[in-house]
C-alpha cells in the first residue's frame, strides 16, 4: 500500500466481452464520489491482439504507469497456445509488480451464511511464472517461490490482519512440496513473528477448500501462494454471491490494479445483462486501499447494499422466475442514490 496518498488519476481498460459494459459503469460510480478523478482510457485484450498482434500495447502500459491506478475489465483468452499471445492482465500485473492480490468474499444477499473472508494471494510468482517447456512428449512447468516475494506479500497480509483484527491462516502444501511450499511457509511464519498480536494458524490447501465449503465462517484471512489463492478465492466467491459480485485489487509499491474476478463472459456480452457490481466494488477497493479515500469507498459499498436491499437483481444473482434488471438499470440506481 502506498505510503503517501497518490493523485486521483485512473487508467481504465475495458478489455473484451462484458468488460466493455461493466468498466464504464464502475468509472461513472467512481466519478460520482470522486469528482476530481482524472480518467484515461486504454485498450488491451484478445480483440486488440487480433487487430494489432499485441494484446497489451506499449501505449496502454505507458498510460497505466502514468496514472499509477488501473481499473481493468476482463479479457478473452484462447484455451490453446497462440504464437505471440500472452494474457494481458497477467503481463500487466508483472510489469507493474502488483504483488499482493486482495480478494474479499462476503455474502451480501440473503440468506447470510456468515462468510466474511479476505484472501491475500501472491500475484507475480508461483505457478503463473510462465516457465513451461516441452521435452518430447513431456510438458514441464516450473513453479517459482522466492523468499523476497513471499516476504512482501506476507507483510501486506499481516498489516491488513492487524488493522482489521482478523485471524490470519497461512495456506500451503509443504507436506508434498517441502522445498517450494516449505520456503513459503517458513518465510510467512518468520514475518508472523513481527506481528505478535495477530492470531496465526496454518492449513494445507486441500483442507482449506474442504473446511471453507463445510463452514464458510471458519477462516477470516487466507494468505496463499498464487495458484492456491486463485482457486480458493473463486471457491469463496461461489460461497458468497457469485463471480458477478466478486471484486479484487492487486497492490504493489508503486501501482494499484483493480479488476472484477469474473471473466469476459462472451455468452452474455452485448446483451446488457452483465452485473456491474463486481467492477463497482473493485473500484471501491481502489478508493480505500490505493487512493486512501475510505469515506468514498464506504459510500460506494453502502450504496451497493441499498440497491440490493431494494431488490434489484441482474440474472446471475436472481432467484428463478423472478424479475431481473440489466447493467444500465443497476448503474442508474447506484448513481441515483449517490
Amino acid at each position: 500500500m502506498p505510503e503517501t496518498r497518490p493523485p486521483l488519476r485512473l487508467c481504465a481498460i475495458a478489455g473484451d466481452g462484458i468488460g466493455r459494459e461493466v468498466i464504464p459503469a464502475a468509472v461513472d460510480v467512481l466519478q460520482a464520489v470522486l469528482p476530481d478523478l482524472q480518467v484515461t482510457w486504454a485498450r488491451a485484450g484478445w480483440d486488440v491482439f487480433r487487430e494489432t498482434g499485441n494484446a497489451l500495447p506499449n501505449e496502454t502500459v505507458a498510460a497505466a504507469r502514468a496514472a499509477r491506478a488501473v481499473l481493468f475489465g476482463a479479457t478473452s483468452s484462447p484455451s490453446h497456445r497462440v504464437p505471440g499471445y500472452q494474457s494481458p492482465i497477467v503481463s500487466l500485473r508483472r510489469l507493474l509488480d502488483t504483488f499482493a492480490n486482495l480478494r474479499p468474499a462476503r455474502r451480501r444477499l440473503p440468506p447470510d451464511n456468515g462468510l466474511n473472508l479476505l484472501v491475500v494471494r501472491e500475484n507475480t510468482e508461483g505457478a503463473y511464472s510462465r516457465r513451461e517447456r516441452l521435452e518430447g512428449d513431456t510438458a514441464i512447468a516450473e513453479r517459482i517461490i522466492t523468499r523476497r516475494g513471499s516476504q512482501r506479500v506476507a507483510r501486506v497480509a499481516f498489516e491488513l490482519a492487524a488493522a482489521s483484527g482478523r485471524r490470519l491462516t497461512i495456506v500451503h502444501k509443504a507436506n508434498v512440496r517441502p522445498v517450494s511450499d516449505g520456503l513459503w511457509r517458513e518465510t510467512c511464519l518468520a514475518v508472523a513473528a513481527q506481528w505478535p498480536r495477530v492470531v496465526v494458524d496454518e492449513v494445507l490447501v486441500d483442507a482449506a477448500a474442504y473446511h471453507l465449503t463445510r463452514d464458510p465462517r471458519r477462516f477470516q484471512l487466507l494468505l496463499a501462494p498464487n495458484l492456491y489463492g486463485d482457486i480458493l478465492s473463486d471457491l469463496a466467491s461461489a460461497l458468497a454471491d457469485g463471480l458477478g459480485m466478486a471484486p479484487s485489487l492487486s497492490l504493489g509499491t508503486d501501482y494499484g490494479l483493480a479488476e472484477p474476478v469474473h471473466g469476459s463472459a462472451p455468452d452474455i456480452a452485448g446483451q446488457g445483462i452483465a452485473n456491474p457490481i463486481a467492477a463497482v466494488l473493485s473500484a471501491a477497493m481502489l478508493a480505500r486501499h490505493w487512493w486512501q479515500r475510505p469515506d468514498a469507498a464506504q459510500r460506494i459499498e453502502n450504496t451497493v447494499a441499498q440497491v440490493l436491499a431494494d431488490g434489484l437483481r441482474t440474472p446471475d444473482i436472481a432467484k428463478p422466475n423472478t424479475p431481473t434488471v440489466g447493467t444500465a438499470q443497476i448503474t442508474h440506481a447506484l448513481l441515483e442514490r449517490l
